[in-house]
């Protein structure tokens, strides 16, 4: 009975809904992601910090936050995570001593090189995937107009 159910499952109005799909692409990309970093311990919110750290040494937490879309709150969870596994350290922000500026750990840095190779890899994956470089910058231009970044 389940199987029939399944072969007659009508998905196809969802399927025109763009949040629907983009979740679902949010969902393989992230299973992906799942199974090429399981090795480094690392979820893609954890590699973007790292990843953003690693370009941005000394950034204010706030500003870290707002770059990735999290709310302060959350992102202070997320940190202490990285703090906790040796790959991040905060230090105080010169010129204001309330602030907390980022910074990685040699084993931070270690695990970003590491994490780079992985991610470029993927890149080429999901390019190949889309059908090239202009299918993928189109993607992007596309998915600006819904959220456009800060660049």
């Amino acid at each position: 009975m389940e199987r029939n159910m399944a072969a007659r499952f009508d998905a196809s109005a969802m399927n025109k809904v763009i949040g629907y799909r983009l979740r679902r692409a949010q969902s393989y990309i992230f299973q992906q992601f799942d199974e090429r970093f399981a090795r480094l311990k690392l979820r893609p919110a954890e590699y973007s910090v790292l990843e953003l750290i690693a370009d941005n040494p000394g950034c204010q937490q706030g500003t870290m936050a707002k770059a990735l879309g999290i709310k302060r709150a959350n992102f202070v969870g997320l940190i202490q995570g990285l703090d906790a596994r040796g790959l991040t350290a905060r230090g105080q922000q010169p010129g204001d001593k309330r602030a907390n500026a980022l910074y990685l750990t040699p084993a931070g840095q270690a695990t970003i090189v590491e994490a780079r190779e992985i991610q470029a890899e993927f890149e080429r994956h999901c390019v190949e995937l889309l059908g090239g470089e202009a299918e993928r910058d189109h993607l992007l231009t596309l998915l600006d107009r819904l959220a456009p970044t800060a660049d």
